[in-house]
């Protein structure tokens, strides 16, 4: 929520500064992301640069076919020359200038200059570049008859702090001006003024037709018509105002309900009366294949679960999210209809999230606006629709269902105090509460407001309302005290800490990574309907392409020896709406395939699982270099995802965990001594070193005790096409020495296993 800090000051008299504002909002109400400030900068007398002006004279450049060459009256001794290149003014008009010296809101610095020839003193000025509205086609051309010379800063709003609001979900209230000029007055002490919007009385008695059929998803709806409008731009201090809160001006019409709306809160629509079939508003959910054109251009396919407004004919407008482009405000209008209603908010989030489209007002709607708020908006955009546009108010309807009650809370104060763990005083507790706008009764019986009916229903959230009017930055940090503790980790939360601290220990850093992603290898990836960036359009099924990201970062800011682990969900497809989402552990690291094997070795000791990997290709992997188990894969990373050598690795967690031995069982491993020789065998080239390992297992059983692989050779005077493999084996008993006889017998049990399976052949 972006708020001008002069609009908030119209409704909120506090004598504390911008920065004080924005501090005490940042700790009780929301996060005040930034101060920013719009428009011409109040510095070293800047805008006393900026001045009315009139003009002279104004004709063809005699050097230029595009520019005017004028004469401008700006208050001094003698008139100035500029020169201008629009042309939608003329001698007698009251336009804005700047003079030299002047800073832009651009920043640049305006020069007295000479173009083609001739010499320009100053710059007469659109709204664009004065940042008052969009418009650039033209220069600004003032309304009124202002004296040459007046400061501009006394007639436009030149500049303007603007405070940058993040608003939680559970304060729709804060969504306006008006609801953090409540908070605003409740924080500093100050005078909160009433809700603007002055009291006038209809000019005729038409009553307008308005049906609602679905009082669950519509509880109430005003609808207003005007005649005699006159649609067209609107004034610049209006511009300026919605510009700096984030919208685009358009027409006075549109721009009085989005005044309306940032001013209190509550969404309002305007509709040409003209184009209503049967001049009536009906208020349903959508018929069976029902479409629309929405503002937009879209035909939208509307599904029976959407609430639209209607007339007599069709359907003209989402409810509460855009309305349709048959029945927009256009020049030509002169009936206008405003809609100022409430509607209920889960309706109108699913058909936001239906059809992929989100507004300013969906936004509101969608989190709780007070239902009791849409006739104080009415009388807002009433009283600027006949001020601006000339318009005449002809009648209006108000159909309302059961709106909700206040919500009443009991309070204990004493409770307060001790869940603060301040001493507060009653009679400022009750003060807070009653700056909130809360009503106490005698027994503390808190009637709470209707803009805060859906958040407050509890005596803790009474609770938390007196220590942020309290002031939240008083409170002292403490710990809370602990008596007891119930609970442990589970057996996957402690093995995913094993596996975390063994990374650790081999050298690995962790990082986390996005969850959402620009593609996925997974063809059935699962896309967001509505994604914020092309970027963040997938969730993820692997985590090798965030790792390849973090380690490409670290790599061009000149880090060395990278090697980075995750562990973390990702999502896969499983065929229903919502995916299956599986912890995986992955890891990235300079140094090729022996430091990701190293990894996994490491890995795989701490849970005490032997690994079985198998010959493998995929395409992200070194041709090769690869290996996959039945938890995942380890290899080298191709080159072209990452320059250099990079080995990767990545799990699935709760494959591995099922393998995984909870209970370590003791076995005797010194009360007699191993055995220990070394067996080279000769075999095919494709033959992998683990299938040599597990066939020399499978044959000795239990009392072959270690079984590795330390060396593999290829060369004279090994065959072509053979390679020797030798293995480490150390032979025990758990109940005798073992002798050379025994040894001997357990090794041609290995030797007789391996030439039957893989035509191996023993070294001498």
């Amino acid at each position: 929520m972006k708020v001008p800090v002069s609009w908030l000051r119209e409704y909120v008299e506090v004598d504390a500064t911008t920065a004080e504002i924005a501090d005490r909002l940042a700790i009780a109400t929301g996060e005040v992301e930034r101060v920013s400030r719009r428009g011409v900068a109040d510095v070293d007398g800047n805008l006393g640069l900026y001045r009315v002006g009139r003009v002279l004279e104004a004709g063809k450049h005699p050097n230029a076919d595009r520019l005017q060459l004028c004469r401008v009256d700006v208050g001094e001794a003698e008139p100035r020359q500029i020169v201008c290149g629009a042309w939608n003014f003329g001698a007698g008009a009251t336009v804005a200038v700047a003079l030299p010296g002047a800073v832009l809101p651009d920043g640049r610095t305006l020069e007295r200059a000479k173009l083609r020839g001739a010499v320009s003193d100053g710059m007469i000025l659109s709204e664009k570049e004065l940042t008052i509205g969009e418009d650039h086609t033209g220069i600004l051309v003032l309304p009124e008859a202002w004296e040459p010379g007046t400061p501009l800063g006394d007639v436009l709003p030149l500049g303007d702090e603007v405070l940058e609001i993040e608003v939680t979900r559970n304060r729709p209230d804060c969504l306006s001006v008006y609801g953090i000029a409540r908070e605003v007055a409740a924080l500093f002490g100050g005078e909160l003024r009433l809700m603007p919007g002055a009291e006038r009385e209809p000019t005729g008695e038409e009553t307008p037709a308005v049906v609602v059929e679905d009082f669950e998803g519509c509880p109430r709806y005003i609808g207003c018509l005007f005649r005699d409008v006159r649609v067209g731009p609107s004034p610049a201090w209006l511009k300026s105002r919605i510009t700096a809160a984030g919208m685009r001006p358009i027409s006075n019409v549109v721009d009085v309900t989005n005044y309306a709306m940032l001013a209190l809160g509550n969404p309002l629509h305007a509709f040409d009366f003209d184009t209503l079939g049967g001049g009536r508003i009906v208020v349903r959910r959508a018929r069976p294949g029902e479409e629309f054109t929405s503002l937009d251009g879209v035909l939208r396919k509307l599904d029976p679960a959407d609430l639209v407004i209607a007339d007599a004919e069709r359907a003209i407008a989402f409810a509460g999210i855009m309305g349709g482009l048959d029945t927009e405000v256009a020049d030509g209008t002169t009936s206008v209809l405003l809609e100022a209603a409430n509607f209920e908010p889960g309706t109108i989030l699913w058909s936001s999230e239906r059809h992929s489209l989100r507004t300013e007002g969906s936004n509101r709607w969608e989190k709780g606006v007070d239902p009791y708020l849409a006739p104080h908006a009415a009388r807002l955009a009433t009283e600027l629709l006949l001020e601006l546009a000339g318009a005449r108010w002809t009648g209006d309807t108000d159909v309302r269902g059961d709106l909700p009650e206040r919500p009443v809370v009991s309070f204990r104060p004493e409770r307060a105090n001790r869940i603060v763990g301040v001493e507060i005083p009653e009679q400022e507790q009750k003060d807070a509460l009653v700056a909130l706008g809360y009503e106490v009764a005698r027994g503390w019986e808190v009637t709470v407001p209707t803009w805060r009916a859906r958040d407050t229903t509890r005596e803790i959230d009474l609770v938390e309302e007196v220590a942020r009017v309290h002031g939240l930055e008083k409170i002292p940090f403490t710990l809370p005290l602990r008596s007891a503790m119930d609970g442990r980790l589970s057996r996957d939360q402690r093995l995913r800490r094993l596996v975390e601290d063994s990374l650790v220990g081999a050298g690995f850093s962790e990082v986390y990574t996005l969850s959402l992603a620009g593609s996925d290898p997974h063809p059935g990836a699962l896309r967001l309907p509505d994604p914020l960036t092309s970027e963040h359009a997938v969730l993820r099924t692997t985590l090798l392409e965030g790792l390849v990201r973090a380690a490409r970062h670290n790599v061009n800011v000149g880090n060395e020896d990278v090697a980075l682990f995750e562990v973390a969900r990702v999502y896969l497809p499983s065929g229903d709406e919502l995916p299956d989402e599986r912890w995986h552990v992955g890891a990235v690291a300079a140094g090729g395939y022996a430091r990701a094997k190293g990894a996994l070795e490491t890995l795989y000791g701490a849970l005490r699982i032997e690994p079985r990997p198998e010959r493998t290709s995929e395409q992200f992997l070194h041709p090769g270099k690869a290996a996959r188990l039945e938890a995942g894969w380890v290899g080298e990373l191709h080159p072209t995802l990452l320059e250099g050598s990079w080995g990767a690795l990545e799990l699935d967690l709760p494959t591995l965990f099922a393998q995984a031995r909870e209970h370590v069982v003791y076995e005797d491993v010194i009360s007699y001594p191993a055995l220990r020789q070394d067996l080279a065998f000769v075999v095919d080239e494709e033959v992998l070193a683990g299938e040599l390992v597990a066939a020399a297992r499978e044959a000795v059983g239990r009392e072959l005790h270690e079984a590795r692989v330390f060396d593999v050779y290829r060369g004279d005077p090994i065959p072509a096409g053979k390679k020797s493999v030798a293995l480490h084996v150390a032979f025990l008993s758990p109940e005798r020495t073992l002798s050379d006889e025994d040894a001997r017998v357990l090794r041609e049990r290995i030797v007789t296993a391996l030439a039957e399976r893989f035509g191996a052949e023993l070294r001498s």
